[in-house]
């Protein structure tokens, strides 16, 4: 009975303008906090405008049901989560709702993160459902890309640092596969427009070399020198000698002080026992550092010191290299 009264209460207002005026006054004041809701896949009108009342939104659910009616819009109301702001009229919510204007949450890749930080990031973020996170790295890739390369040596390097928006509620599996597919777009591209001559064999010795000079420099004008350094090294049989990948090989167990028994302590990572290029990536490069690993400066660079602002300071032979290290690191003239 208190629904039919409503229902002709808003017949009475259409007629005499004052159902107009109600959908387009703001169901929240101007600076309010915005209101989350989700409206659940195969809802009609009537149950979606029921949710989105229950979900707090100070609205009178069926003069809302009644607005999508009479304007021709209750049949396109779209399942997702949504996010009303203040300001927002009823005529405005019916919009948002036509149009699958969904709620959009964030996350940030951070360039020169491990994979390992990306699915902490990812675990605890709370807007995303966590469907991966009891998954091993080796089955969350057979999830996130089943066909991949058998070339890849699991999964580190193989996600592009960004920020990836989704609604509230989505699948981590969204983010992993949104950032792995963008990676990959980016490395060709980046392998497309290489320079000639390059040692490298693969797109993903190229991207191992990326991530070498992300974690070693974050000076963009750098980056092209940094790279420059190491692909020499590489032409004429020289150890990479980077300590990047030596912590890389360490592990958790890496307490910040890099010691000189963990530069002598060999293992597949540690490039001053071993020569050519780690075995896999040892970070998430960016666009910067990849560009610059398949474009690297010419020149004939071999050597690079720390200027102690976050530049370096590059020589092509090791007499000049000992005597930026004696000026640069050592306080020397």
């Amino acid at each position: 009975m208190k629904k039919f009264l409503v229902l002709l209460l808003s017949i009475a207002l259409l007629g005499s303008g004052g159902f107009l005026l109600w959908s387009r006054t703001p169901i929240l004041a101007a600076g309010h906090a915005p209101v989350d809701f989700t409206i659940r896949p195969g809802s009609g009108v009537r149950s979606a405008a029921g949710q989105i009342a229950s979900a707090g939104v100070p609205v009178q659910p069926l003069l809302l049901e009644l607005l999508a009616r009479v304007t021709g819009k209750s049949e396109r109301i779209k399942a997702g989560s949504y996010e009303i702001e203040g300001g927002t009229t009823p005529e405005r919510l019916v919009e948002q709702l036509v149009r699958g204007e969904f709620a959009q949450h964030a996350l940030t890749v951070i360039e020169g993160w491990t994979f390992a930080q990306m699915r902490q990031a990812i675990n605890q973020h709370k807007s995303l459902g966590h469907d991966t996170a009891s998954l091993s790295d080796a089955e969350l890739m057979a999830r996130i890309s089943p066909g991949a390369s058998p070339g890849f040596k699991g999964p580190e390097g193989l996600f592009f640092p960004d920020t990836y928006l989704f609604g509230k509620g989505a699948s981590d599996l969204l983010v992993y596969r949104q950032a792995h597919a963008m990676m990959i777009k980016r490395l060709n591209e980046a392998w497309e427009r290489r320079a000639s001559g390059l040692p490298y064999k693969t797109p993903y010795e190229a991207l191992v070399m990326a991530s070498i000079v992300e974690k070693e420099t974050g000076v963009h004008a750098d980056r092209e020198l940094v790279a420059a350094v190491f692909v020499n090294r590489l032409r004429i049989g020289m150890r990479l000698q980077t300590d990047p990948t030596v912590i890389y090989g360490i592990g958790p167990q890496f307490d910040g002080n890099l010691r000189k028994r963990d530069l002598q302590a060999d293992t597949p990572y540690n490039t001053y026992t071993r020569k050519g290029l780690p075995p896999t990536p040892i970070a998430l490069p960016g666009a910067a550092s990849l560009r610059a690993a398949l474009n690297p400066a010419q020149t004939d660079v071999l050597y690079f010191v720390a200027r102690g602002n976050g530049s370096s300071h590059f020589s092509n032979n090791l007499d000049d290299h000992n005597r930026a290290v004696n000026k640069y690191q050592r306080g020397g003239k």
